[in-house]
């Protein structure tokens, strides 16, 4: 039952295994993954992922990174022009196995374009508003500004990889959107998530990877892929105090709820 709301197989770094490590999965119990892209081509990557797999959903969008990196479809194709790339982006949203707008959002780790960041995340919101799909938010060490935009837009959608309080968590959730937790739960000095994933109604949690970054403990280190979801699931469990099936089921029909497959 585990479903993964955040994935990233189109990696490099699956090259040349990919086909056969999404072929074991099933078998790890994973029966849903999203698989986001970070710009034009990885998002035409997970389509075709998901045409292959009918397990695998698709997310389109424009990362903030991809303003900086060289080798992102934002830079080699578009010479940095974004919103040439989300014109030439839009027409995925027609199949049906496009599911959310994402990965999208802000960052103010890397030093990526205040403005150009600001004018990326707002024009991807009103286009998961005006298309009626989740988003699924990008938010590293920028939560007034991300937290403000979702104020205004109220999107449904995930904040992915959540690291803001138990505070906001539940506005958050009270204004409809699901908080993601991934490996990072697991972790010792996790204190912020844990509290916040202490402070949500279970309907408000999804399950997420954010592979091939953030593996679990006690897998801490390795290459991540979905079937390690269990090991999240187990910690946010024990923080519940409940039955680990419980915590699967529960954030497997939250994923199918918001994504509507």
């Amino acid at each position: 039952m585990i479903f993964d709301t955040h994935a990233h197989y189109t990696s490099r770094r699956f090259d040349g295994r990919r086909d056969a490590l999404l072929d074991s999965l099933p078998a790890q119990g994973v029966v849903g993954v999203i698989e986001c892209g970070v710009d034009l081509a990885t998002s035409r990557a997970a389509l075709a992922l998901s045409r292959a797999r009918p397990w695998i959903f698709a997310a389109a969008g424009i990362h903030p990174e991809s303003l900086i990196e060289e080798d992102a479809s934002t830079q080699t194709e578009f010479g940095g022009d974004w919103r040439a790339e989300l014109a030439a982006l839009e027409p995925l949203f027609a199949d049906a196995r496009v599911v959310a707008v994402g990965e999208c959002g802000l960052d103010h780790h890397w030093p990526v374009p205040a403005d150009a960041q600001l004018a990326l995340f707002e024009a991807q919101l009103r286009l998961a508003c005006e298309r009626d799909l989740p988003v699924l938010v990008h938010d590293r060490e920028a939560h007034a500004e991300t937290y403000a935009l979702l104020k205004k837009y109220r999107p449904k959608g995930i904040l992915h990889a959540f690291s803001g309080s138990a505070d906001d968590a539940v506005w958050l959730a009270r204004q409809g959107l699901l908080i993601g937790f991934g490996g990072a739960l697991t972790f010792k000095n996790a204190r912020r998530a844990v509290e916040a994933a202490a402070a949500l109604e279970l309907g408000s949690i999804v399950l997420e990877t954010d592979c091939p970054y953030m593996a679990p403990e006690p897998l801490r280190g390795r290459e991540c892929h979905s079937g390690m979801i269990c090991h999240t699931a187990r910690r946010l469990a024990e923080i519940k105090g409940i039955p680990v099936e419980d915590v699967l089921r529960a954030t497997e029909e939250n994923a199918r709820r918001l994504f509507g497959v």
